[in-house]
């Protein structure tokens, strides 16, 4: 007897009414948040309680959470996108410099920087002085107050920085070689100009071309992986002799994971943002101009970090290839090459020596100044870049939009969001390459220098080796622990904030001098910075609606404003920017 089907076939509707047909209608709460980011409000907004401490009066205001990865606020992290579009495509192409014409210091700031130099000077003057040990650190702990004291009021004044070190380190400096390594090649070092601008080239009919470039840098391989490349209708075969599909299960997995190199590729991770840094410094000591960029890093399918740039004006791609391959960054750390512990059985902490001991012997590991000593002339690990891709863009032009896009098109994403294994040989590749930077050290203070035979700079008890919470051994950066993204400081001379004040001041503009009223808003404060007195408001106060209400009234407020904006724009206008809205 046949039994009767409990789950409806594929394209039958189920009775009305019933547990299926309840199953396919939407949430509720969906339906809102997808309407909010539709309309790009904010879907988790904070909350503050503005005080004015003229006259007493204390009021709700929401701000937004300024998220800058999609999966928390899809809204904030598409405006924060927008903006660094809107950042690279002013700074690109400049014709001009652009100047910075900085505040002079007040006499009330001299005064305090002269103060802050006498108490440096009876400081170091103490050393020279006839008096007993205990007497000296007397001194100098009652001038370190002084001293103190005389940064905070420095703090507080229009000085950008900080005069010395916040920590004073009275540790002899080791001293490293500075020569260039035998195995690389030599670069031109010339004196590096404050240029920022590129070179215009004259053209046809007195036009003047100002083009830029997209520059790609990559690591050097690890191992040969699977690879699907298309030149045109023609797929080249991979290392391992198949042409694989665009969606094959293998792509970015090593074609032979035990010759797979997967500790240098971890080490790489670990300090590729070292040697962007240093490539940048050589490229500007090759070229001999402030070369300026602005780029985000991703990760390519075999898990590797990658850059994109766009670089203002033009470089040879031969010195761009050149100082590639001079690059390179010298990690000074004790050796860790092999592991004289296992996760399991690591060193012991010691209350009687003050330290870690080894398990069995009881005999102490040599501390971090004392690995450090012993340090011969050869780095731990040289770390390199590999293959250098660039491209000339012309200003104006389609290929200059859609490579800042390119460029952009992962920002909102987490690091490993986009390279996600879908299949159980990226899975395995993965978990591999995580499995090495779990035990690898990725810093002076990282737990596991245990497994090393060395104890970590400044040894606490309570370190376990392998789980170091250090952002290098997480599963969403996967040894990669700088900036995403990257811009040089004088690229167009603005910081987000001020593109986000130019975009208000051109809706401002378009509204007729009108308030645009919206979540970007911040509270006038223009009367006295200090006249308002902000804190973060519970979601149990009283006076605080549920998230659900003040996003139905946030998008509202939205769709409201954005229809006064269309018709705002219908009108003829004077005089307004030509400035794009966020």
């Amino acid at each position: 007897m046949t039994q009767p089907a409990l789950i409806p076939a594929a394209g039958d509707e189920p009775r009305p009414g019933s547990r299926a047909a309840r199953m396919r209608q939407p949430l509720a709460k969906d339906a809102l948040k997808q309407l909010a980011e539709n309309n790009g409000v904010c879907v988790r907004p904070v909350v503050l309680r503005r005080t004015d401490t003229f006259t007493g009066v204390t009021e709700i205001v929401e701000v937004p959470c300024g998220a800058t990865l999609a999966a928390k606020c899809k809204p904030c992290a598409e405006r924060g996108r927008r903006l660094r579009i809107q950042q690279i495509r002013e700074g690109w192409h400049l014709a001009d410099e652009p100047a910075i014409d900085l505040d002079p210091p007040t006499a009330d700031v001299f005064d305090l920087v002269a103060q802050r130099a006498h108490l440096e000077f009876d400081r170091e003057a103490l050393n020279y002085q006839p008096m007993t040990p205990d007497e000296r650190a007397a001194q100098i702990t009652a001038l370190d107050e002084e001293i103190a004291q005389a940064d905070e009021l420095l703090a507080e004044t229009n000085l950008r920085g900080h005069l010395t070190p916040r920590d004073r380190d009275e540790r002899p400096r080791r001293k490293r070689s500075t020569k260039r390594r035998q195995d690389s090649p030599d670069l031109p070092r010339l004196p590096v100009d404050g240029r920022t601008v590129g070179r215009a080239f004259a053209g046809r009919a007195g036009k003047t071309y100002r083009p830029s470039m997209l520059v790609t840098l990559t690591l050097d391989s690890h191992g040969p992986v699977h690879s699907h490349i298309r030149r045109g209708a023609y797929v080249v075969p991979c290392e391992c002799g198949a042409r694989h599909g665009r969606y094959d299960p293998e792509l970015g997995t090593p074609v032979d994971p035990d010759t797979y190199d997967y500790r240098r590729a971890a080490l790489d991770a670990i300090h590729f943002a070292r040697v962007m840094d240093r490539w940048w410094q050589n490229l500007r000591r090759a070229t001999g101009w402030n070369v300026q960029y602005a780029g985000a890093v991703e990760l390519q399918r075999r898990l590797a970090p990658h850059a994109h740039f766009a670089i203002r004006g033009t470089i040879p791609r031969r010195l761009l290839k050149q100082v590639a391959a001079a690059t390179y960054h010298q990690v000074w750390w004790p050796p860790f090459d092999r592991a004289s512990y296992s996760v399991d059985k690591p060193p012991v902490w010691d209350t009687d020596e003050g330290g870690y001991v080894d398990p069995k012997t009881r005999v102490p590991l040599p501390t971090w100044d004392e690995a450090l000593d012993a340090i011969d002339e050869d780095p731990a690990y040289v770390a390199r870049l590999g293959r250098i891709d660039a491209r000339g863009i012309e200003s104006g032009t389609k290929d200059a939009e859609r490579a800042i896009r390119y460029v952009t098109k992962y920002v909102t994403k987490d690091l490993t969001e986009h390279a996600t294994p879908k299949t159980d040989p990226q899975r395995a590749h993965f978990d591999r390459l995580h499995a090495e930077l779990s035990t690898l050290p990725c810093s002076p203070t990282c737990a596991n220098w245990l497994l090393y035979n060395v104890q970590p700079d400044g040894a606490k008890p309570g370190l376990t080796p392998g789980r170091c919470t250090g952002k290098v051994h997480q599963r969403s950066t996967l040894g990669f622990t700088g900036r995403r993204v990257l811009v040089s400081r004088q690229w167009s001379g603005k910081t987000l904030a001020d593109h986000r004040a130019d975009n208000r001041a051109w809706v401002r503009a378009v509204l007729a001098g009108g308030l645009a009223d919206t979540e970007d808003s911040q509270p006038a404060t223009e009367e006295d910075p200090k006249r308002f007195r902000f804190e973060l408001a519970r979601p149990d106060d009283p006076d605080v609606l549920p998230l659900e209400h003040r996003v139905l009234r946030a998008v509202s407020a939205r769709i409201r404003w954005r229809g006064q904006l269309a018709a705002a724009q219908q009108r003829p206008l004077s005089a307004v920017p030509t400035q794009q809205a966020a």
